[in-house]
């Protein structure tokens, strides 16, 4: 048995608020969140989000984080050290990284081949509805953009926690918030007059964004958003995959985790929201509002490439570089935590040395890596995934995100809604919580959203996903 490495650490609360918040803004927020929302009808979307981001996403994040410092152990050993018996959560929450790594990246790798289309100038090809279907079919290329962008998750990860996972965020996360911003600010200012004389402006289709609708919406479909929102939170804040746990167990017992719980929310939820504006104001401004919802997942890879075709050839090269910039660097944040989720699970458990886990896991991420991006040429093949986006058309990407996403993760998470609230008890959150005399602004509504309310949401989005409800 080799020598067990010594743990790392963040410097202070600054560097573990700003990683674990470039673990939540990811292609989650930037892809996803922008994408349910304008399906969902912008506003009503919004509002359910929020509302379910401070009561519901608080909870998973507090209870993760908790567990992470309290034991200073990654998830896959993690709950085991606080009961024997619950060893095997620890186990799914370990494969769950395991499993989305190798399409993440895969998907971080279409990213930066769309990154290089608009730096090269090539960014009007990509207005072709066949640009995307064509390049993601090819045999060779998306494999080298897969491996491109798993090399950089490699090279970060492999430095450690303060050297590299640190420092790495507290240069990129700036950077990203100024990107995200300045390109919303722009959207706000599009207008557009299409072949039927109709003038659309990026500020009329913020309205549809924050402004809810609820005229003619019946209570199904209310239920849906819903369900939308509470799935989104999993992509959204990182919770249900070992990441929090992880980096839990790096935060020193002097940092006020009540604190930094509610900085992450709020940095998390504000780059959702402005990812929104950023996104769905231009896409109204040029396509309307039946673009905005017929764009579904397709929507950053498809839709987008014809908005910035619309704005002209030089100021949509721009936009472009600067959107996949921003893109690329929140997909990059997000590996770099879902890879030391499962470096800092191998080093744990086994006693490996960082240099060897880090190699170890990229070398099974490359290998599922290579499977997913073959998935959509020599590997192809349709399966039937109910209640999720890929519907009838799955490939093996679609089935690696249905698995860990749409099963385990809510599998996993009622378990920890379980185990804390009935089992060890709300007590042994808010003892790790307060220690040091901090306080716990939402004890009480922690311990209601732990024990009943959590759970049952959670159950109703595994029996969805499940096809057993159907909405």
């Amino acid at each position: 048995m080799e020598k067990k490495e010594k743990r790392g650490s963040f410097t202070g609360s600054l560097g573990f608020v700003l990683a674990a918040a470039g673990s939540a803004v990811g292609l989650g927020n930037i892809w996803r969140f922008p994408y349910l929302a304008a399906k969902d009808g912008g506003g009503i979307f919004l509002l359910c989000y929020l509302i379910l981001a401070l009561t519901f996403g608080f909870t998973l994040l507090v209870t993760e984080i908790a567990i992470g410092r309290k034991t200073g152990q990654s998830p896959l050993t993690a709950y085991k050290v606080i009961h024997p018996g619950m060893g095997w959560v620890g186990v799914l929450a370990c494969a769950i990284p395991v499993l989305i790594l190798p399409y993440y990246s895969a998907i971080g790798g279409w990213v930066l081949k769309y990154l290089a289309a608009y730096l090269t100038g090539n960014g009007g090809k990509a207005v072709a509805d066949t640009y995307f279907t064509g390049f993601i079919t090819a045999q060779w290329e998306p494999i080298l953009w897969f491996l491109l962008f798993l090399g950089a998750t490699m090279i970060v990860v492999y430095k450690g926690v303060d050297k590299g996972i640190e420092k790495f965020s507290r240069v990129l996360m700036p950077l990203l918030v100024l990107l995200i911003v300045g390109i919303a600010i722009y959207s706000l200012t599009l207008s557009y007059t299409d072949a039927s004389g109709v003038t659309r402006t990026g500020l009329q289709g913020f309205k549809v964004y924050v402004i809810p609708n609820f005229e003619g919406m019946t209570a199904k479909q209310f239920l849906v958003v819903l369900t939308d929102a509470m799935g989104q939170l999993f992509y959204s804040i990182s919770v249900a995959m070992g990441i929090m746990i992880t980096y839990g167990s790096y935060v020193k017992k002097e940092t006020d985790l009540n604190k930094s719980v509610n900085q992450i929310e709020l940095f998390d939820t504000m780059v959702a929201f402005l990812a929104g504006m950023m996104i769905i104001p231009a896409v109204f401004t040029f396509m309307g509002r039946e673009g905005m919802s017929a764009s579904g997942p397709a929507l950053m890879f498809v839709a987008l490439p014809k908005v910035f075709g619309e704005m002209g050839s030089v100021i949509g090269s721009v936009v472009g570089i600067l959107f996949f910039l921003t893109v690329s660097f929140a997909a990059l944040t997000s590996s770099v935590s879902i890879m030391e989720a499962i470096v800092s699970s191998a080093m744990d458990k086994f006693r490996w040395e960082r240099k060897k886990a880090v190699i170890g896991v990229s070398a099974l991420t490359a290998i599922m890596g290579i499977v997913v991006c073959l998935g959509y040429n020599a590997l192809y093949f349709e399966a039937i995934l109910p209640n999720t986006p890929a519907g009838k058309n799955a490939q093996v990407l679609d089935v690696l995100d249905y698995i860990s996403n749409y099963i385990l993760m809510p599998v996993v998470s009622i378990a920890s809604c379980i185990f804390i609230g009935w089992i060890v008890k709300p007590k042994t959150i808010i003892d790790e919580v307060t220690l040091g005399g901090f306080k716990f602004g939402r004890e009480k509504l922690y311990v209601v959203m732990v024990k009943y309310i959590a759970p049952v949401l959670l159950l109703l989005l595994l029996l969805q996903a499940l096809g057993v409800v159907k909405l």
